[in-house]
């Protein structure tokens, strides 16, 4: 049995169109503070990051707290200082974002931490390496049913900040521009 394979031909002097699509990134995200009113006594359990074409991502998982009581508080400052105490913790960059999150990073009952995290320290699991904006993190503490971390970026660069069913997410802006 004999199977005939057929190929088209293509003219020689034929020329292959190939469309670069640029997509562009969201633009018009600011970097002033933003604030979402709302609070949970459910626990912050893990703090992640991901890359992305536009932006680098920051993802405060905080089970059973659904979308319509987690509430944040998300701003450039100065210099770092851990609720409670006032302890400075320096955070790497050339700009820091304070974020907090009114979920506590402790189980309201006992008192334990549910969040593996020591105030100055890198966030557990968390490695940078590679990312475009983001230069470090860090756990600052949980005080008072408020979890606050420093987050050190590349510079003062644009942010949003949304709610997603049982998570806070910090999106920052690799450049003001939009273009990749």
């Amino acid at each position: 049995m004999a199977a005939t394979l057929g190929v088209a031909a293509v003219p020689a002097d034929a020329t292959t169109a190939t469309t670069t699509q640029t997509t562009a990134c969201p633009t018009g995200w600011g970097s002033l503070a933003k604030t979402r009113s709302a609070a949970t006594s459910e626990s912050v359990t893990n703090i992640r990051t991901g890359r992305h074409a536009c932006f680098d991502r920051m993802v405060v998982d905080v089970p059973g707290a659904g979308t319509s009581h987690l509430g944040y508080s998300v701003r450039y400052v100065s210099r770092l200082y851990q609720d409670g105490s006032g302890k400075y913790i320096p955070v790497a960059g050339g700009a820091v974002l304070e974020v907090r999150v009114a979920a506590p990073a402790y189980d309201v009952d006992t008192g334990k931490p549910t969040y593996p995290a020591r105030a100055g320290q890198r966030l557990t699991g968390v490695d940078l390496t590679g990312y475009r904006t983001f230069r470090d993190a860090r756990f600052a503490g949980s005080f008072e049913g408020d979890t606050q971390i420093g987050l050190g970026v590349r510079a003062r660069l644009p942010f949003r900040v949304w709610v997603a069913t049982d998570r806070v997410v910090v999106d920052v802006a690799h450049n003001w521009t939009g273009a990749r």
